[in-house]
């Protein structure tokens, strides 16, 4: 049975999404990177070509918390996935269930679709969110290590330095 406390993110909730997103940011320890706009999550979420999907958590009307995603693919399984970019709770609400009951939501629809993975990265020094994650039995990928191009770096590879 779905949690009725989580339902996919609606035009009215980006507002309240970008403020946890900010939040996030914050815990993150990097307020400083967190640049997202209302207009560019209403874009991306809602605009000609949506390319992100969310879910929010509500407690008493409130938006407490969301995740966004966005559909990966696996060349070796040669089927889609979803990618889990941000999955945050409001302090004041964690330990409810929620950060488990929108993760169900996606593993659900994962299985809906037929995707075959559920992936995320987490912090290495976020000891609260890995031991979540171990709880739901999700194996960390030790042997890969993430890369990432961007700001001056990736303009200048792009002009082919």
């Amino acid at each position: 049975m779905t949690d009725p406390r989580v339902r996919r993110v609606q035009p009215s909730d980006v507002d309240d999404v970008v403020r946890l997103v900010h939040a996030l940011a914050d815990y993150e320890r990097a307020p400083q990177e967190c640049h997202l706009t209302s207009e560019q999550l209403h874009t991306a979420l809602f605009g000609e070509a949506p390319a992100v999907f969310g879910h929010v958590a509500v407690v008493d009307g409130a938006v407490v918390g969301y995740c966004l995603w966005f559909l990966s693919f696996s060349t070796w399984r040669g089927v889609h996935g979803i990618y889990m970019e941000d999955l945050y709770v409001d302090p004041a609400q964690r330990g409810s269930g929620l950060g488990k009951a929108m993760m169900v939501a996606l593993a659900r629809e994962c299985v809906r679709e037929g995707y075959q993975r559920l992936e995320w990265s987490v912090l290495k020094w976020n000891t609260p969110a890995i031991e979540f994650y171990k709880s739901i039995g999700a194996a960390p990928m030790d042997e890969w290590e993430m890369h990432r191009l961007t700001d001056a770096a990736l303009t200048e590879f792009a002009g082919g330095a």
